[in-house]
């Protein structure tokens, strides 16, 4: 997927003006590209659209004028973009229950090693490959950012609505898995098809 560049920011001033119709869209738009995994885990595949919402908010929070500055969060947020053949997606483990919020972060541990997170099409399935340097010996972030890498079989598979997808997660109790709704095989096939367009 190309990457963004100044080119695709606007200003401060003008993001403003266009800032409620901007984030209505992005918010119908996560909507198709989110997906809950129990209840305590959601993911949301990014883009293009969604990464620019990311950089358009932070240079408004932090009030980032200088280009070099505007060139440092392009680089941060870029690599959430998916590389050729890839998903990319942002995983929230979203406790709210102070009470059990390190009983359950205890056992999340591990969650970001090995092949716990799934994608199921096609009789096969593409494993979550998270970033590292969330997680340390005693402690997971609550935010990861993971990518998949479906084959060819799989992305027939989501295109043929007839044909199940499920995404799945086991992991130290935690299991859960969820058919793959439609919009969002959608979204996955642009994604796809935009790397493969870059490639090609």
């Amino acid at each position: 997927m190309k990457l963004l560049t100044q080119q695709d920011v606007i200003s401060h001033e003008e993001y403003e003006r266009q800032r409620e119709g901007f984030r209505s869209r992005i918010i119908a738009l996560k909507q198709r590209r989110r997906i809950s995994l129990g209840p305590l885990m959601t993911l949301v595949f990014e883009n293009r659209d969604t990464v620019r919402f990311q950089i358009q908010e932070m240079i408004r929070v932090e009030r980032i004028f200088d280009a070099q500055k505007v060139q440092d969060e392009l680089d941060v947020y870029n690599v959430l973009l998916p590389a050729p053949d890839e998903l990319s997606a942002t995983l929230l483990i979203e406790i709210t229950d102070q009470a059990t919020m390190k009983e359950w972060l205890d056992r999340f541990m591990g969650l970001d090693h090995g092949e716990k997170l799934a994608i199921e099409s096609g009789g096969e399935r593409a494993f979550g490959v998270f970033e590292g340097g969330h997680s340390h010996e005693t402690k997971i972030s609550a935010v990861h950012f993971v990518r998949f890498r479906p084959s060819p079989r799989m992305r027939a598979a989501f295109a043929d609505l007839r044909q199940p997808v499920m995404l799945k997660v086991e992991h130290n109790g935690y299991r859960a898995e969820v058919p793959v709704a439609g919009s969002m095989r959608e979204e996955w096939l642009g994604d796809l098809g935009a790397a493969e367009l870059k490639n090609g």
